[in-house]
């Protein structure tokens, strides 16, 4: 969230009391930059849109995964498990002549909560988490009161899936869903999940799916009568999906064989 973040950075430039010349790393997207940090990572995030580093956010991992498309030139700034932070100044480039960064503790540009750090400050950052969540809820009400042509849509036994919208805000992105129950029997969802699949569909042995974390539903029904429709809103971390990638939504029936899988 950008507004703890300049938080956190205004309290590290304070302490320093100096500003230091930041290390420049490269991304397209067509292959992933690979960034491994000397502790788990607990947050990144970077300055613009057209940037993107995933991680993954429920289980620890010491690294993660950078993407651009061409835009303006950004930063990176990361914090580790331990409260180290992290900065780099990101570019995109055309032809990469380096895809991995081993990053060591002493390119730490320093902690997260130095000694100084004031209960005040604490209580800006958990009130402007709380802003955030209070944001991304109106955001998702809005969109579903607008009306979208469909980006892609998948029929199954009387199901239909529809993929109506896809809206990148911020740090994360927001997909408008609809489900359709046209058949003689309700359906109860098992679950609903969100991949991006990797791969050359030719070539099955290289298609690889790797599951999108979900950090908010808005509207989403458990049950789907027959002949009802359901809209809802699924918010995600915000990614860019490579030129070899696609998203994929799947649909599962609870206490049913019935499932819709809808790829874009």
């Amino acid at each position: 969230m950008k507004s703890i973040i300049t938080l956190i950075i205004l309290t590290i430039c304070l302490s320093l009391n100096a500003q230091q010349k930041l290390d420049t790393i490269y991304a397209n997207n067509k292959k992933n930059v690979a960034l491994f940090f000397p502790e788990p990572i607990r947050q990144g995030i970077t300055g613009t849109d057209n940037f993107v580093f995933t991680y993954n956010r429920e289980k620890e991992q010491y690294f993660g995964l950078l993407q651009a498309t061409p835009g303006t030139d950004s930063n990176l700034l990361a914090v580790t498990k331990n409260g180290q932070v992290y900065s780099y100044i990101l570019k995109y480039k055309e032809q990469l002549t380096k895809l991995n960064y081993f990053i060591t503790s002493k390119a730490s540009i320093g902690n997260e909560q130095p000694k100084n750090i004031k209960e005040k400050s604490i209580v800006q950052t958990e009130n402007a988490s709380t802003d955030r969540s209070v944001y991304i809820q109106k955001f998702s009400e809005y969109l579903l009161k607008r009306k979208y042509e469909s980006i892609a849509t998948k029929r199954k036994k009387g199901i239909k899936l529809q993929l109506e919208k896809m809206v990148y805000n911020s740090s994360e992105v927001y997909l408008v869903l609809e489900i359709k129950n046209n058949s003689e029997i309700d359906f109860e969802v098992d679950y609903l999940k969100v991949y991006r699949a990797n791969g050359n569909n030719k070539r099955k042995a290289s298609f690889q799916r790797l599951e999108q974390e979900i950090i908010y539903q808005h509207k989403m029904a458990n049950q789907i009568k027959t002949e009802e429709n359901k809209r809802f809103v699924y918010v995600l971390p915000k990614f860019v999906l490579g030129d070899n990638e696609r998203l994929i939504i799947e649909l599962k029936e609870l206490k049913g064989n019935r499932k819709v899988l809808l790829k874009t």
